[in-house]
């Protein structure tokens, strides 16, 4: 895991606060969407199936920033839509870094290099680019010649400039270990971005493209083959171990979505990002009015096939923390990412 390690200090610092005080769930890191507008139409996505109306609609930055400081949440990851779409992206940005918040900026980078100039370098701010595969691959995934290359022009500016750069990446079972490899060699090897975070595809019921998206038996023959020959210590991947060992089928968890909710123009959505089964004016009522118990693969039926960080990476979080052996595990590979 390349988690920086102030970064990993403060999130097991509030992970011990929680247990102190006999807190059983609690969140991780928060999903803001300040917007659903994006200037891409993704198959895999369906943020943009809303309503013109929706659509032209921006979240005010004192309702963003209420929101994560209201869960008190210690990392917050901006989505949408594209953020850099919203004319006061910088302004939420600047305020969540003021109180200390470790934010994430996600984007398909198009605007990056436009709008770089508003931001700030700072160890508490990222940009995260969505990247689904190399040159081909990816623009034919975000339906758009050209942005493959845009996107690498700007994470080697934002790199230059002093920035943090993650990257997320989507696997579909259009996908193989060869592509995958491929790609995350590409990110570590030769773009030196600081993290990678990977996730299995996953059919909610907006995407557009219901026929690319990856079973769970799928998933773990993927990431299993993908990960093989010592891959997994050389990318410096945003996970911890026990997830990636959950993507290649070594271990199982249960659903943990209340870790890491969705907040967005329509207030926090039940039970994640992915699902839809309502929305709730405040955290608390999100946490103490949803049926946590009626979720995940097993549970419902929409849950079969997800496999999805967001449901899953925190199950994989808190069993670390839970263990010591996981727990000095994680640390040697902390430890070890910095180094390099």
């Amino acid at each position: 895991m390349a988690m920086p390690l102030r970064q990993s200090i403060k999130v097991a610092t509030y992970l011990a606060e929680q247990k102190i005080r006999r807190r059983d769930k609690f969140p991780l890191i928060v999903e803001l969407e300040p917007l659903f507008a994006c200037n891409l139409k993704c198959e895999g996505c369906g943020k943009i199936q809303h309503p013109a109306g929706v659509l032209k609609q921006r979240m005010p930055v004192a309702q963003a920033v209420g929101a994560v400081l209201e869960s008190g949440a210690p990392m917050v990851s901006i989505a949408g839509g594209e953020p850099l779409m919203h004319p006061q992206i910088d302004e939420i940005v600047r305020q969540l870094v003021a109180k200390r918040k470790y934010v994430f900026l996600c984007t398909n980078a198009l605007l990056l290099r436009k709008k770089m100039d508003q931001f700030t370098p700072s160890p508490y701010f990222a940009f995260a680019v969505h990247i689904d595969g190399l040159r081909e691959r990816h623009d034919e995934s975000v339906a758009k010649e050209g942005v493959f290359d845009e996107a690498v022009e700007a994470i080697k500016e934002a790199k230059r400039r002093g920035f943090r750069v993650t990257t997320n990446s989507t696997f579909f079972n259009t996908d193989t270990p060869q592509t995958i490899v491929e790609v995350l060699n590409f990110l570590n090897d030769d773009l030196h971005v600081d993290e990678m975070m990977i996730s299995p595809a996953y059919a909610y019921e907006k995407a557009p493209d219901q026929e690319h998206f990856l079973g769970v038996e799928q998933t773990r023959e993927l990431f299993k083959k993908a990960f093989a020959g010592g891959n997994r210590k050389k990318w410096r991947l945003n996970h911890s171990p026990l997830f990636l060992d959950f993507l290649e089928g070594k271990v199982d968890f249960p659903c943990t979505a209340w870790a890491i909710p969705n907040y967005s123009l329509f207030g926090w959505q039940r039970p994640c990002y992915l699902m839809s089964d309502g929305y709730v004016p405040t955290y608390r009522e999100l946490i103490e009015k949803t049926d946590w118990d009626k979720y995940g693969r097993g549970k419902d039926p929409r849950c079969a096939n997800c496999m999805a960080h967001c449901g899953y990476e925190p199950t994989a979080v808190l069993a670390t923390m839970g263990s010591l052996k996981e727990s000095l595990r994680a640390m040697r590979e902390t430890v070890s990412g910095n180094r390099e």
